[in-house]
């Protein structure tokens, strides 16, 4: 695979079918009364791991042959793609060796351990975790299973959008949360494709808008690695691929702060009564924010994840409980 079809999504989505959830899409009248518009929230929450990621993950680790198999797989990743990789090795009879920030969720970090992974912590703010994931993987003989920068984990992420789409029909907008680009990319590619004209919106924390940059400048631009409650989206420069893919069909980016994230987590648990991580509550804070400007009459919303421990998450939603 050299270019990201959507064919290359309906193939993932034919490998993943059994093993990945085909997660529910959610409507609210009073979110389509604050937004004017109807509004179709896709809730990967609900997927396997709690997030998205296991799309990708488990597309990429079930298309490895058996000799691949036979050594195991590594990853890097904050939390949610480390959790994937390991169940997806765990289903697939392998073992997996992650790479994760030594201030990841402790939720995450056992979550992954508990699907049987090997963990190995560094400091995001000072180590490249690609850099140290790589020489991990060759030191110990293992294929690395990149958290977005790969066309595999890339068209897997894309199926959350072909069956949103499937089940609700075409789209004026759809808005995704952007990390690495993987899951605009494979999206993008699959909605572009399936609603013609449709308007493709990533969402970014304020300090984390390297996609923005990057795609004003016309190239990949590196920024320090951010510090936001939006730990899934703490990425400082976008991927090679995604950015190839996503520079052709990401119309624009808006950008949210730390407290409008927060909001759009508390609107979600009191009004959809679902938990939702602040990663994966981003895009949604972009469609309450009101900046969207021409909003369009029928809104897809990609909600990533819904990884977030108990204590975080009242210590997000109320700063004095802490």
């Amino acid at each position: 695979m050299s270019d990201l079809t959507l064919a290359d999504v309906q193939a993932a989505a034919k490998q993943i079918e059994g093993a990945a959830h085909r997660t529910p899409v959610l409507t609210s009248r009073t979110i389509d009364a604050l937004v004017g518009a109807r509004v179709f929230l896709k809730c990967e929450n609900f997927q396997r791991i709690g997030a998205f990621k296991f799309r990708g993950a488990y597309n990429a680790v079930s298309l490895l042959g058996p000799a691949e198999l036979s050594r195991g797989v590594a990853a890097y990743s904050s939390g949610n793609h480390a959790q994937a990789v390991a169940l997806a090795a765990q289903l697939a009879g392998t073992s997996a060796v992650i790479l994760m920030p030594e201030d990841a969720p402790a939720t995450k970090v056992a979550a992954t351990r508990g699907y049987g992974a090997e963990v190995v912590t560094y400091d995001r703010y000072s180590g490249d975790r690609a850099a140290i994931g790589q020489a991990l993987a060759d030191e110990r003989g293992l294929t690395l299973i990149p958290p977005y920068d790969d066309l595999y984990v890339m068209a897997g992420q894309g199926t959350a959008a072909l069956e949103l789409i499937d089940e609700v029909g075409p789209l004026d907008a759809l808005l995704v949360p952007i990390g690495g680009g993987g899951l605009m990319a494979g999206c993008a590619t699959a909605a572009t494709a399936l609603s013609p004209g449709i308007r493709m919106i990533g969402v970014e924390p304020e300090s984390g808008d390297d996609t923005a940059r990057s795609l004003a400048a016309g190239e990949r631009v590196g920024i320090p690695v951010p510090r936001t409650i939006a730990d899934g989206q703490a990425i400082s420069m976008p991927g090679e691929l995604t950015f190839a893919v996503n520079r052709r069909l990401v119309d624009g980016i808006e950008l949210v702060s730390d407290d409008e994230i927060r909001a759009a987590m508390a609107l979600a648990f009191e009004r959809l009564k679902i938990v939702v991580e602040p990663s994966g509550a981003s895009a949604l804070a972009a469609l309450l924010s009101g900046r969207i400007e021409h909003l369009p009459e029928r809104v897809g919303v990609v909600i990533s994840g819904g990884n977030v421990g108990l204590d975080r998450f009242r210590e997000l939603l109320d700063p004095t409980a802490a």
